[in-house]
């Protein structure tokens, strides 16, 4: 209780509104660099950022500039300006690259990229761009305490585009009787599983490449029937060796059934 109340004085008179609004006008950096640490350390960072902002030119080459600045970028990062984060943070690593606090800031920049990446539906240049961040900081600090927070990261934005283009090749899929093309489906999941070979939706993937396949060749012109129901089955095969339990067994094996009565047709035929 005592504590509270103590910080509850030293927050109405060290920085009241006055106080603070009188140091800003200052024109000494020491004040503004004493009041700025202070409120930082309170976790007040806009108002600290708005008194390192107009010291961080005066101090740079001086001793203090490593400390300046490195609690100027945190605070923008913690006000989730992390647009001006990265760049401020990526500027420090470059400042002072045996800074002992380097690998935190290289982190907490790379991770600013993270927090501006958007949910999968959406464009994923920014989720791109903060992979790329992410790995740079792994391959230059693989010994950092920060590595593993990273790895996370890494898997966790690698799932996010994972997904984005499962979703795109099932849209194909989905679509496709509007558009009368399931090509483009078996190229976007062939594309996929290209990409992703070990992707925690590959079962899912070979089954509407399957049924995208099997579409197509029931749908099929006669000329083109063979060899659309051809690779079909084909995409069948490949479904059962990889899953063949699969979850989609018993639409697959109906779907397969009348593949090979469309076969044996064909081949009455011929």
């Amino acid at each position: 209780m005592l504590r509270f109340i103590s910080f509850l004085v030293l927050f109405y008179t060290v920085y009241s509104c006055s106080e603070y609004q009188k140091i800003l006008k200052d024109e000494d950096v020491a004040p503004k660099f004493k009041m700025g640490t202070e409120l930082y350390d309170l976790g007040m960072y806009d108002k600290a950022n708005r008194l390192f902002l107009q010291i961080v030119p005066k101090y740079r080459g001086k001793p203090q500039a490593e400390k300046l600045i490195y609690m100027h970028c945190k605070a923008y990062y913690y006000t989730n300006d992390f647009y001006t984060a990265n760049y401020k943070m990526e500027q420090f690593v470059e400042s002072y690259p045996n800074s002992e606090r380097v690998d935190e800031i290289a982190f907490l920049a790379a991770e600013s990229y993270y927090k501006l990446s958007p949910p999968y539906p959406k464009d994923q240049t920014e989720t791109e761009q903060a992979l790329e961040k992410l790995q740079g900081f792994i391959n230059r600090y693989p010994d950092s305490k920060y590595f593993n927070q990273a790895n996370n990261l890494i898997q966790e934005l690698d799932l996010r585009l994972e997904k984005k283009a499962y979703e795109i090749a099932l849209q194909y899929n989905k679509t496709g009787p509007f558009h009368r093309d399931y090509n483009s489906a078996i190229t976007a999941f062939n594309n996929f599983l290209d990409n992703y070979p070990g992707s925690i939706f590959k079962e899912d993937a070979l089954f509407y490449k399957f049924d995208s396949a099997y579409k197509l060749a029931v749908n099929s012109v006669e000329w083109k029937k063979k060899d659309r129901t051809d690779k079909a089955l084909k995409f069948y095969k490949s479904l059962m060796r990889y899953y063949p339990e699969t979850k989609y067994l018993a639409e697959a094996n109906v779907m397969h059934k009348e593949l090979e009565i469309i076969k044996n047709n064909l081949l009455e035929k011929s």
